[in-house]
């Protein structure tokens, strides 16, 4: 293969090679585009939104056209609590799998009881008894936020 002394590809031999061996290239301060662009003058959509000049016919004005917006989609009741319930049961199922997975006995001792309970359970136990401890962290905070609104509800009614 035989390459030109203009240091570009074969088939273009007609490509000048820059004097600076840095020129043209990005980052060295030289534009490539001689022509000075809207982005480059700090006005049109490049300066109101940044990095969206790398999008090519992005002007900033561009709009989507009306035909082509997706409906708005109504989130209801049902179908949050159905979503809720599929993934609670995904996580039952992966639940009932890591159980089965992990049947060795272990020996458990808390606050001097003694048992022999399988890995998977006794993990699982664990695993309840820190989202009990969480449970309750956030009712005494909703408890607390409750009696905070119920005092500045009084005190407005009584300056009224």
């Amino acid at each position: 293969m035989q390459q030109s002394q203009s240091g570009g590809n074969p088939a273009d031999p007609e490509m000048p090679r820059p004097t600076n061996p840095a020129a043209g290239q990005p980052g060295t301060g030289e534009p490539l585009d001689p022509t000075p662009t809207q982005a480059a003058a700090g006005t049109g959509a490049a300066a109101r939104h940044p990095g969206t000049a790398a999008i090519p016919g992005y002007d900033g004005a561009a709009s989507p056209r009306p035909g082509l917006a997706e409906p708005e989609r109504q989130v209801t009741r049902a179908g949050m609590i159905w979503a809720a319930v599929a993934s609670a049961l995904v996580v039952l199922v992966l639940l009932i799998i890591f159980i089965l997975q992990n049947q060795e006995l272990v020996q458990v001792k808390f606050f001097g009881l003694e048992g022999a309970v399988s890995l998977g359970m006794s993990l699982f136990i664990a695993a309840v008894g820190g989202g009990v401890l969480v449970a309750m962290a956030g009712a005494a905070r909703i408890i607390q936020l409750r009696a905070a609104a119920h005092r500045r509800r009084v005190q407005a009614g009584r300056n009224r």
